[in-house]
């Protein structure tokens, strides 16, 4: 497979399709506003005038969007993917969606003789650049390792994680166990700063030890300097983990402190910070010090 459609040049999708540009695939890409697409254009990429023209000349389409919403129209909807796909064609999508979207955008292709994925990522914006993604697979085994090389060129940790919505289930159980992490990163910087600490001395200590993270780390510490700039926007890790808490609670669960964080970035939403990243959750724990 060389012809690659790919639909979503967000943040992380157009650094995606550069590095599968890199690695010599020819894309073929179709974003709502144009204009997000234009450098891709520049370095040589295709533009599609829909997502059916992308799925119509294309041996793959992979989709990277912001809700299930967005995916369930361009899979299931009129002039969408798989309308258009050829039998034989393999579909992708990455992006952060809810298990049984895709376990029926799976049954819809394999009865039209496409063969589906779901692969979400994490990562970051740092991961999509360096193409260092860790990518969560679910679908059938054999259609995963038909892809595997198209993956390849875009993360370095892959894993088949079973079958249709597999994939999208453990990206749920990172995005939960992300909520938990960085809430507590913020409030012991909260606390630090508090206490009369000196908060970038005592993140620097203790991320060395039991309590460190890639929360802590890479995300909160970004928001103590003072840094908003979003790697992942606050706004759709509420996405994501009102996508974990449904989930959950269809499995008869119930996730206390995934819905206790979910609370608080909702508070930061109603302010209008839902376009800062993820580490303006330390603004909730100041605001209430």
């Amino acid at each position: 497979m060389k012809k690659i459609g790919w639909i979503g040049t967000g943040i992380m999708g157009a650094a995606m399709v550069r590095n599968l540009m890199k690695a010599g695939y020819e894309m073929y890409v179709y974003n709502r506003t144009k204009e997000k697409a234009a450098p891709l254009l520049e370095q040589g990429a295709h533009w599609c005038a829909s997502p059916g023209e992308c799925a119509k000349q294309c041996e793959a389409v992979v989709t990277i969007v912001g809700y299930p919403a967005d995916v369930k129209a361009l899979y299931l909807g009129e002039d969408g993917i798989l309308e258009h796909a050829g039998q034989g064609t393999y579909v992708v999508d990455m992006t952060t969606s809810s298990p049984s979207l895709a376990e029926e955008i799976f049954e819809e292709a394999r009865r039209r003789g496409v063969h589906a994925l779901d692969a979400p990522v994490t990562g970051g914006d740092t991961g999509a650049k360096a193409g260092t993604l860790t990518i969560l697979a679910g679908g059938r085994e054999e259609d995963f390792q038909a892809v595997l090389p198209i993956l390849e060129a875009m993360g370095k940790k892959i894993f088949y994680m079973g079958g249709p919505g597999a994939g999208q289930k453990t990206k749920l159980c990172n995005q939960i166990a992300i909520a938990g992490a960085l809430a507590g990163a913020c409030e012991a910087i909260s606390y630090a700063e508090l206490s009369g600490l000196d908060a970038e001395r005592v993140l620097g200590a203790i991320s060395t030890g039991a309590a460190g993270s890639f929360q802590m780390s890479n995300v909160a510490a970004k928001g103590l300097a003072g840094d908003y700039t979003p790697g992942f926007m606050l706004k759709h890790f509420i996405k994501d983990m009102r996508l974990g808490a449904e989930a959950s609670e269809s499995c008869g669960g119930s996730l206390k402190v995934l819905s206790q964080v979910l609370k608080e970035c909702g508070v930061l939403e109603e302010k209008g910070l839902g376009e800062e990243g993820t580490q303006a959750l330390l603004k909730y724990y100041r605001d209430r010090s």
